[in-house]
């Protein structure tokens, strides 16, 4: 080979030199190489050498990956380390801030009681938070009330919202810009005005520059501050709670979002501290006003009495803990972290604290405040449970807002929208099956969806509402709407489509038995379920008692009088079974020879059919029915009854005239003890009208003259 590529490690260093080099050329080497190799073999010696020191150079580089990969994991411990022991020395200096401000403060406290004309020099010359723009030259009162003058005159419509007052002065200003708190985008550039009590937000007006436009007010009180990391290109951000509604506003740079929080922070801190040192002002005791001397000899006794005896209104209520100066903003932030518990465990306590205390002008101001936000906290609780919610999750996802409801004596309310919710869940369980398939494989499904929802809702109401008895009152009204949504469904699925009187037997027949399990809670709607299908089943018996009505009448006009041939023994087999099934136990007696039958076909037929409309009424059957399906019998039977009577009158064949009253032998001595027979097992008590009707059948006349039937 020209280019010489060397033998061995002496070999292998120089082609990794020249890989390694920094203006190495693959494109330039590849076409050198190939034009100064002696021939195919020189090119593949050259492959194996570079193969062989990829495969070094590979696990060389895994070894390093290795080594760095243990280094790796070992600073990660290691930070890890020194972060949590960051956090601890941060807390721990948090801790001893804390506590060095409250000697401060408790110091400065009880040098202003003692010297008020000290304290109140110190406050007017240690005020850090004069105007930026005045914090040399205005350290006054007056200097203050301009600075809110020029507020005023500056922004348009805040004059009316924000009205002088010797106390209010402003604290600091500067542009923000607002971004949507979902998306991210911006919105709009604002101005911002800490005041020491509220912070204004005004909107920039066009083409009037330094002039702004009344946007929103928010009073330090409910405002809470929270910092938001940087994501580029999202960074130097801040949000602002007020609940329900919260707004993020992004600062020049990192240095004004800093004063921002530091000021704001600060403020707050300020204003709580003011407010503390009112209400201990207001608490002390005022020195009741000397009464004239008295030259009654009795008024000592009764001064001595009077005395004895401790005035309510003497004593003094604490409200300079902590955790009532704190209260507003931490059900504040509890409602804004959807903390429900926590605001209710906050307003118990608090309620606990002011039982025996009497109810002076500091505590109806906390009052105030706290119905504020216990007004707050029950909208966003109504929010919980309202239908617009999603409705996932069973009863037991509503359990939590409706505790906390309770909690805050709000039960009626509960109560209602907990109702409500699962109203709307039921429905939109039903809304969602399927009609497919045959309607009683529907109703299996409807009555699972349907009961099984009323069954846990039950049981979450007993659960949820165990010491409200006034409330089980609007549970069972709620069940009943519930059931007549659930009949409506079953209605226009059963009886709308025209289904057959043994499809709606079975039918009903599910829902009773899917509706006794709510027995097992103590809940019975069997009598609902019972008025609210009446209509529906009258309306389905009387149709199909029409119709049989209509197929005998038919049969009849037809009949001739012959005995029936089966003509096959399997077909009189089968025959002799549906009469056995009907009640018929004595049906051997009228067969004859081979496959003849000594009955009329349209008999035979009648009777089938009316025991098949029996059963099939029998299963629908509850009191209210009684009455339909007795006189719906009666009208069946009478039809048969009348046309025998009519023939066996109009016949004059003494052969036919011999198997007509055979065929009336039948229908009066075997068919009609069968259907009363059945009637009373089914109902429990026999029936007067059709006794009546079996014995008065032998005495029916028609007129003598007359040729053509009755019914």
């Amino acid at each position: 080979m020209a280019l010489s590529l060397g033998e061995g490690g002496g070999g292998g260093s120089r082609l990794r030199r020249q890989l390694e080099s920094g203006g190495f050329a693959a494109g330039e080497y590849v076409k050198q190489l190939s034009q100064q190799s002696d021939g195919d073999r020189d090119l593949q010696e050259h492959r194996q050498r570079i193969q062989a020191l990829s495969e070094e150079t590979a696990q060389s580089l895994k070894r390093n990956v290795y080594q760095n990969y243990r280094q790796f994991i070992e600073t990660a411990r290691e930070i890890s380390y020194l972060e949590s022991e960051m956090y601890q020395l941060s807390h721990i200096l948090t801790e001893q801030k804390g506590i060095m401000e409250a000697v401060t403060q408790a110091l400065l406290l009880q040098a202003d009681r003692d010297d008020p004309a000290l304290g109140a020099r110190r406050a007017a010359a240690a005020d850090p938070f004069l105007p930026l723009s005045a914090k040399d030259a205005a350290a006054n009162e007056e200097g203050r009330q301009r600075t809110l003058t020029t507020l005023l005159e500056k922004v348009e419509g805040c004059r009316d919202l924000l009205p002088e007052s010797p106390g209010k002065y402003l604290v600091y200003n500067g542009d923000l810009v607002e971004y949507d708190a979902d998306h991210m985008a911006q919105i709009q550039r604002v101005h911002a005005f800490l005041m020491n009590d509220c912070l204004l937000v005004a909107t920039a007006l066009p083409n009037r520059r330094g002039a702004y436009r009344y946007d929103a007010l928010y009073p330090l009180d409910g405002l809470a501050v929270v910092n938001v990391k940087d994501n580029p290109p999202m960074k130097d951000m801040f949000k602002l709670l007020m609940f329900p509604e919260s707004r993020i506003f992004q600062a020049e740079n990192a240095k004004i979002k800093k004063e921002w929080l530091e000021v704001l922070e600060e403020t707050k801190r300020n204003r709580a501290l003011s407010e503390k040192r009112r209400l201990e002002q207001e608490a002390l005791p005022r020195p009741a006003p000397t009464p004239p001397e008295s030259t009654n000899p009795f008024d000592e006794d009764e001064d001595e009495e009077e005395e004895d005896e401790p005035s309510a209104e003497d004593e003094v209520v604490d409200l300079s803990l902590e955790w009532i100066q704190e209260l507003p903003e931490d059900l504040d932030v509890c409602i804004a972290q959807r903390d429900f518990e926590g605001a209710v465990d906050l307003l118990d306590k608090l309620n606990e604290y002011l039982a025996d205390k009497p109810v002076s002008q500091p505590v109806k101001e906390l009052r105030a405040k706290v119905d504020e936000r216990v007004r707050q906290l029950t909208d966003v609780l109504v929010f919980e449970l309202s239908p617009d919610r999603s409705l996932r999750g069973g009863p037991r996802a509503t359990r939590r807002a409706v505790s906390q409801l309770i909690r805050l004596g709000q039960s009626t309310k509960a109560c209602e929208l907990f109702l409500k919710n699962r109203a709307a869940a039921v429905q939109t369980a039903i809304r969602q099956l399927r009609i497919e398939g045959a309607t009683l494989l529907y109703i299996h499904k409807l009555c699972h969806v349907f009961f099984t929802s009323l069954l846990e809702t039950a049981r979450e109401f007993e659960t949820d509402f165990a010491g409200n008895n006034g409330c089980y009152s609007a549970f069972v009204v709620w069940a009943r709407s519930s059931m007549r949504m659930f009949v409506d469904a079953f209605s226009k699925q059963v009886f709308d489509s025209k289904e057959s009187l043994s499809t709606a037997a079975e039918c009903v027949k599910v829902a009773k038995e899917h509706c006794k399990q709510l027995s097992e809670i103590g809940l019975d709607l069997t009598f609902i379920i019972h008025a609210l299908l009446v209509k529906d089943i009258k309306g389905a018996l009387q149709s199909y008692k029409d119709i049989i009505i209509e197929a005998t009448k038919h049969r009849n006009s037809e009949e001739m009088w012959r005995k029936m041939n089966l003509m096959t023994p399997e077909a009189l087999g089968k025959l002799r079974e549906e009469m056995r099934s009907c009640g018929v136990g004595n049906f051997d007696q009228y067969t004859g020879d081979d496959c003849w039958v000594n009955l009329s076909y349209t008999v035979v037929a009648f009777t089938k059919q009316t025991m098949a409309f029996l059963e099939e009424a029998l299963k629908l059957y509850f009191p209210e029915l009684h009455m339909v399906l007795l006189e719906s019998l009666v009208e069946i039977i009478l039809v048969a009854v009348q046309h025998v009577d009519y023939s066996l009158r109009c016949e004059q064949d003494p052969e036919k005239k011999a198997f007509i009253r055979q065929n009336a032998s039948f229908l009066y001595e075997t068919v009609l003890p069968v259907v009363e027979k059945r009637f009373e097992e089914g109902v429990g008590k026999p029936a007067k009208q059709l006794q009546d009707l079996r014995n008065a059948s032998r005495l029916m006349r028609v007129n003598p003259e007359s040729t053509t039937s009755v019914v």
